[in-house]
């Protein structure tokens, strides 16, 4: 039985791959930290594995008392990372320096897999082809404007510039589904009959529902490709109000009023969210970098290349997608 080591499994992508593996009969290992929830890891086959990214020497004897006991991981995917902190710096420690530390580790120990999987994201690309809205292509040059695309870009260089490291980096756009929390409140908002839109100006957008990732993971396996990067999407494009009225429609169509923010607007009430949350420590769904990702005009995406070397074909197309997660939502009480 080949093993699999999922770091960050119990999150919102990390649950589901764990689930894939466990249908592909994979000896699957969960990586969590101590606190970590484990709602979505109960299955019996599933073998839990602490893994401290904050302290490297701690982290590499985890690492080490595995390989004694129970070999090196035949695949790694590295789901864990931050998508919200306190402070910008924090984004560059756990996605960059803990994605390194890592990497380093599994070198010092021979304990590289056949494939070292890291789910990225679009936003390393940053805002460009905003003027033509063409889709963005893997011969682009990366210009990230957040804190967050840039500790994503720094990590997936690391790992590009380790020698004949087998590496296969996944940018999803926009990510949906069961369990996922920052969409939920955009339903929970138009469940309670408002729906907010930001800027006058066209937004093209792009989504990628949570299980079409899983296959584009396990694909990438199958095929043993190494040392690629790949946009992932449903292959659609998006206007701004499509997500929220497909919402909506599965909620029975509520009365919804619809506001629409000026970006400046929006400046103001992400710089004061964020200066008021770092005052009382915590992180806040609104903040600089937050506005950034909202101001982008432009989310296409070319997935092309995942398409015919992979065989990626999106099993969900937004409407699909949306009808599953609000049933998920709704069966789970959170609507």
């Amino acid at each position: 039985m080949e093993s699999i080591l999922v770091t960050g499994a119990s999150g919102f992508i990390g649950s589901f791959i764990v689930e894939e593996a466990l249908n592909r009969q994979l000896g699957v290992w969960a990586g969590i930290r101590s606190s970590s929830s484990r709602e979505y890891l109960s299955d019996r086959q599933i073998h839990l594995l602490e893994l401290d990214f904050a302290h490297p020497e701690k982290l590499r004897k985890q690492l080490s008392d595995h390989q004694k006991a129970n070999g090196k991981f035949d695949y790694i995917v590295h789901c864990a990372g931050a998508t919200k902190c306190v402070d910008k710096s924090e984004f560059d420690h756990v996605n960059y320096l803990q994605t390194k530390d890592f990497a380093d580790a599994l070198g010092e120990l021979d304990m590289i897999p056949k494939q070292f999987v890291f789910i990225s994201t679009l936003s390393v690309f940053g805002p460009i082809r905003e003027k033509n809205y063409e889709p963005i292509t893997e011969q682009d040059t990366p210009a990230p404007n957040t804190a967050y695309g840039l500790s994503k870009l720094k990590a997936e260089a690391y790992l590009q510039s380790i020698p004949e490291f087998p590496y296969v980096i996944y940018r999803p756009t926009g990510v949906y589904g069961p369990r996922e929390k920052d969409y939920f409140l955009m339903a929970k908002s138009i469940q309670q009959h408002t729906d907010f839109s930001v800027g006058f100006r066209r937004q093209d957008l792009t989504f990628v529902y949570v299980k079409d990732i899983v296959q584009a993971v396990f694909l990438g396996i199958e095929k043993e490709v190494s040392r690629r990067a790949y946009f992932l999407s449903d292959g659609e494009v998006y206007q701004s109000r499509t997500f929220s009225d497909l919402i909506r429609k599965e909620l029975g169509n509520p009365f919804v009023i619809h506001l629409k923010c000026p970006l400046i607007v929006l400046k103001v009430v992400s710089l004061l969210a964020e200066f008021w949350a770092k005052r009382r420590g915590t992180s806040s769904t609104l903040n600089s970098d937050k506005y950034r990702i909202m101001k982008q005009r432009n989310w296409q995406c070319d997935i092309t290349p995942i398409i015919e070397e992979l065989g990626y074909s999106p099993e969900y197309k937004l409407e699909r997608g949306v009808k599953e997660t609000i049933a998920w939502y709704k069966d789970k009480g959170w609507l």
